[in-house]
């Protein structure tokens, strides 16, 4: 009976593979290839790169600025601003002086006329006694001096002066979750995405739970309010037709696996990093977690990759965005360093593997009811 129960845990011990879990052991997690130049990185885990969270990296991990928004306004016919043209629906403010206070546009004591016009659906002004006047396409001053022209002759020394009221040739929408929305003229002078949702009463909730999108034509781009304060770059300049959507979309993080409390966490405050995250969660499981086996999955730009993994730098193409592990070990007390460092992102997926030990203790627990069955025949056995 003793042989059978040595044979019976061996063969409990060969399926020690299959015992049940939350995620894969830290040995399990391992760089895999990248796929070749010029195709798509898959979604899936059969392509990832591991990265271990270093004194040599952490720099540039931070210093990393994601340009992928501003990348999509890049180029010929992208450049913001209003044009100095006139254009259908544009209102105007056409004042007329003469010389002589018995003129045309002199009654009374005036030497002066406001004239109030909007160019019509054909592109063309009505002025008083100088008719309909070609205005789509011209400059104020091309206006101004055609105005002139035109009363030469029936106004006494003409002088005409053009101010644009509302310049509605030229125009932005901005919709959403955000104070004021509507459609916004845009002036003359160049406008940045900021100062148009600035004008529009700025978001409803906190920049860093509001994201930002920018329809452009066939181009469209999606960022956090936030980034366009923290990059610069990103605060692209608006053209005429942009349409502007801005949504309340909190940003969030999962922790699986050793961690006291599995769970979707919200951020409570602009920025977290990795040490916070975990603090969030309860910390690592006493009985179960692997210190050296906390990983983060998230994707990445491939410029990023290539400056944290030159060997894949000939595997990726710009633009790329590459399933990416940070790994980062507690066992040495600068882990806990590293992780103040480490910032959190929107969606990354934080998973803390279980301790080898942890294994063998879930075998116990499965082969107790076995060992203690055996034992009780024997002592059945043994009493006859």
């Amino acid at each position: 009976m003793r042989i059978l129960a040595v044979l019976a845990l061996l063969a409990a011990l060969s399926g020690c593979g299959a015992l049940p879990g939350e995620g894969p052991s830290a040995i399990g997690i391992t760089s895999e290839e990248i796929s070749a130049q010029g195709s798509s990185v898959p979604t899936g885990s059969e392509s990832y790169a591991v990265v271990s969270i270093e004194p040599s990296n952490i720099d540039v991990i931070k210093a990393y600025r994601p340009l992928a928004f501003s990348n999509q306004f890049r180029g010929v016919g992208s450049g913001g601003g209003s044009s100095a043209l006139l254009g259908v629906g544009d209102s105007l403010q056409v004042k007329i002086f003469e010389a002589s206070r018995e003129g045309l546009f002199s009654p009374g004591d005036s030497d002066s006329t406001l004239v109030p016009a909007v160019i019509d659906e054909t592109g063309h002004v009505f002025v008083p006694y100088a008719g309909r006047i070609a205005a789509a396409g011209l400059t104020v001053e091309g206006l101004r001096a055609s105005i002139e022209q035109k009363l030469v002759g029936k106004a006494v020394e003409p002088q005409v002066l053009v101010v644009v009221a509302d310049k509605q040739s030229s125009t932005a929408v901005v919709v959403g979750d955000v104070g004021k929305p509507g459609v916004y003229p845009l002036p003359v002078r160049q406008t940045r995405l900021l100062e148009l949702v600035a004008v529009a009463g700025g978001p409803r909730a906190a920049t860093y739970e509001t994201v930002v999108t920018l329809k452009r034509g066939p181009r469209s781009g999606t960022t956090r309010l936030e980034h366009l304060i923290d990059y610069p770059e990103n605060n692209v300049l608006v053209a005429p037709g942009d349409n502007v959507l801005l949504s309340h979309r909190p940003r969030t993080f999962s922790a699986f696996g050793a961690v006291k409390a599995n769970q979707l966490v919200a951020f409570k405050t602009k920025s977290v990093t990795l040490a916070e995250a975990l603090a969030t969660v309860g910390g690592l499981n006493d009985y179960r977690a692997d210190a050296g086996g906390i990983f983060l999955f998230r994707f990445e730009d491939a410029d990023l990759v290539r400056a944290l993994k030159p060997e894949l730098a000939g595997r990726l193409s710009g633009g790329e965005q590459v399933p990416l592990v940070y790994r980062l070990s507690l066992r040495d007390p600068q882990g806990f360093f590293l992780a103040r460092f480490f910032e959190m992102r929107d969606k990354d997926i934080l998973y803390v593997a279980n301790h080898p030990t942890a294994e063998f203790g879930k075998f116990l627990q499965i082969i107790a009811p076995l060992i203690s069955n055996v034992a009780t025949v024997n002592s059945s056995f043994f009493d006859d």
